[in-house]
This record gives C-alpha cells, structure tokens and sequence, in this order.
C-alpha cells in the first residue's frame, strides 16, 4: 500500500454503542432498572458470602424443605393451575402499566411515576416467590438451598419495605395534589419525585440486610421443614434452636418502622384529604378528587392490612394456620390485582393503550386481560 492510499485511509479509535438507541423515551426507565438490579444483585451476593464465610462454624444446614400445601395434596394441581393464572396477569397487568406510563408523554405524571415503581416493584417482588412456589407444586421433593433461602428472604424484605414507603409516597403526592393544588408543581416537580422514589428503594437495603444477615447466623438444629411455602422470618426462626429474643424485638421494631409508620402517615394524609374534598362546593369535584384516591386506598387496604397482620403477631395461634392463605394474598393476590384496581379501569391508561397499539391491538390486549381474570 503506497503513503498516499494510507493517508487517504481513516484510522477508527473508538466506536459508539448504538444499545437502546431505537426507543430513547424508554432510557431513563431502562437505566433505573439495570441500576437497581445491578445494586440489588451486588449486595445480595456480597451479603451471603460474607454470611457462609462468618459463620463457617456454626451448624448450618445445606439445604431446607418447604412444605408449603403440601396437606392439600389432591389439590396440587389445581392449585398450580390457579396460581400460575394469576402470575401470568400479574406479569401482563404490570408490565402494560410500565408500558404506557413510560411510553405516553401525557401520563408523565408524579401519580403514574410512582405508579411505574410500584408496578416494577409488584414484578421483582412476584418473581422472587411465585415461580419456586409452581415448580413446588408439580414436585414430590420441594427443596431449597440455604443460600437461597437467605437471598429470597433477603429480596422479601427488601420489596415489601420499598413498597410500603412507595405506598406513602403516593398517599403524600395525591394529599398534595388534592389539599395544596397551587404548591403541586414545585412541590412534586421531577428532581423530587426522583429522590422520593431512590430514597425508597435504597430504604428496603438496611432492613433486609440486617434482619437477614442475624437470622441466619443463628445455628439451626432438628427439623429442617420450613412450614410455608417460601422462606419468610417466623417460619425459618421457628428452626433456630438459640435464645431469639433480642431478635424477636429487632423484628417487632422494624415491623412497626416498615409497616406501621407509613401507614399512620398514610391515614394522616387522607384524614386530611376527605376533610379538604368534604368541603369542596361541586359534587363533581368532589367525585373526580374521590376517584384519583380510591384506587390507591384500595390497594393500601389490600397490601398493609395482610402484610400487618402477617408481621405484628406472627406468633398467635390463629395467624400460624392461617399464614399460608394471608402470605397468598399479598404475594399473589395484591400484586394482580394492582394494574386492574389503579389503572386498566382509567380512562388515561386506556386511551394511552389505544395510542400505542391501536384500536384493534388494544381491544384485543384488554380482552385478553380482562378474559383471563374472568376466567
């Protein structure tokens, strides 16, 4: 090749990765969850090494049993039938709320902001529990490792912490908009509503961390049976064969900091919420600042009220037999019946559905929604 040809030739130092270049509206949410599960992933791994490794002494088993329904037995199948059912429209409901929240300029709203949270919270949190509880379903042996059962504990605690701190925040987003409407924009502007969301996924860390981290530094001794169908703190405590008291309080503290603080602010801020649409003139007004709230009443209801009584006394007779079908409700349940509560009976959302697919792609997205929740 002559000097001439090599001048005329272009030397490539550096190359642009194109990525997610085709959907630019979908970045920021992209660049949310690849960083929240990078973080998650890091600190769950980093967490049971440092738990094997600390505790390398300690009588710890390789694995446990989960006995989940297994006195249910001639009702395994149907059981998995139902249950994967409602996984699949969790999963549908969610991932069409994230959709369109992210993709419809319009609903770039703080209300359907934490909306989006809260429904990638429902998915992370389903899919920690659901698919281990299927595929125990079908088998005779429903086994599960020690590390696993840390890190699924782990992640438990942490999604039901974010989500109730998320839960609050929503509740204090729709007192502001409905209590102080003229405040609304710089109170709930975009540089707030992005703190208020990290603040309450990184929330979830220490409490799921810590709580972890103890339990399962206790020695274990005798039966390895956990009596529920995924690895939650009594049923696994009830296998420590050590003094648990201290830890029994840690756990009543952070039961009440988790789930009984935010819900006293919650009720706080719809004390004040009723009391300002009482007093609104139009019975119209009255009913559209009714409506905006009464879906994330609902779901606070549905959410704290089985994840409060679940928690607060986990011990009492009656909530041991009945921990499996109360733990169903708002592992299985609640985050099914989110999407359909909050957001594919709104107009917004619809007509945000119709926008993205179309007429006949909608008709046939909410027909298929709707037909496999009636069915």
């Amino acid at each position: 090749m002559s000097k001439l040809e090599w001048r005329n030739k272009t030397v490539v130092t550096e190359f642009i990765l194109l990525g997610f270049g085709n959907g630019p509206e979908l970045n920021y949410l992209l660049f949310l969850m690849f960083l929240t599960t990078y973080i998650m992933t890091i600190a769950g791994d980093t967490f049971i090494i440092a738990l094997v490794v600390a505790n390398q002494s300690l009588h710890i088993p390789t694995y446990f049993t989960l006995q989940g329904f297994s006195y249910l037995a001639s009702l395994q199948v149907l059981l998995f039938e139902g249950i994967l059912l409602m996984f699949l429209i969790t999963m549908t409901g969610n991932f069409l709320i994230i959709l369109v929240t992210t993709a419809d300029h319009a609903l770039h709203t703080p209300m359907y902001y934490f909306l989006k949270n809260l429904a990638l919270i429902e998915i992370c949190f389903t899919l920690n529990i659901v698919p281990k509880m299927l595929m125990d379903l079908l088998l005779e042996k429903k086994v599960i490792s020690f590390s696993a059962c840390a890190l699924q504990l782990y992640f438990v605690i942490f999604f039901v912490t974010s989500e109730c701190f998320l839960l609050s925040a929503m509740a204090y987003d729709r007192y502001v908009a409905i209590c102080h409407p003229l405040h609304y924009t710089t109170r709930m502007n975009r540089r707030e509503c992005f703190h208020m969301v990290i603040a309450c996924w990184v929330a979830g860390i220490p409490f799921s961390a810590g709580l972890t981290g103890w339990l399962f530094s206790y020695s274990f001794c005798g039966s390895r049976e956990i009596e529920h169908f995924f690895c939650d703190i009594a049923p696994v405590l009830d296998l420590v064969c050590s003094d648990t008291y201290l830890f029994a309080l840690l756990v009543f503290v952070a039961t009440v900091t988790i789930v009984l603080i935010p819900f006293i602010l919650i009720a706080a801020s719809y004390i004040q919420i009723i009391h300002t649409i009482l007093q609104m003139p139009s019975s119209e007004g009255r009913h559209k600042a009714f409506f905006t709230c009464f879906a994330h009443l609902v779901v606070v209801m549905l959410f704290y009220c089985t994840t409060g009584l679940i928690h607060l006394k986990p011990r009492s007779r009656f909530l041991v037999k009945s921990r499996k079908p109360v733990a169903l409700s708002y592992t299985v349940v609640t985050p099914m019946l989110n999407p359909i509560i909050y957001s594919l009976r709104n107009k917004e959302v619809k007509h945000a559905l119709r926008k993205i697919f179309g007429r006949r792609q909608f008709t046939f997205v909410l027909f298929l929604h709707t037909g496999l929740l009636s069915s």
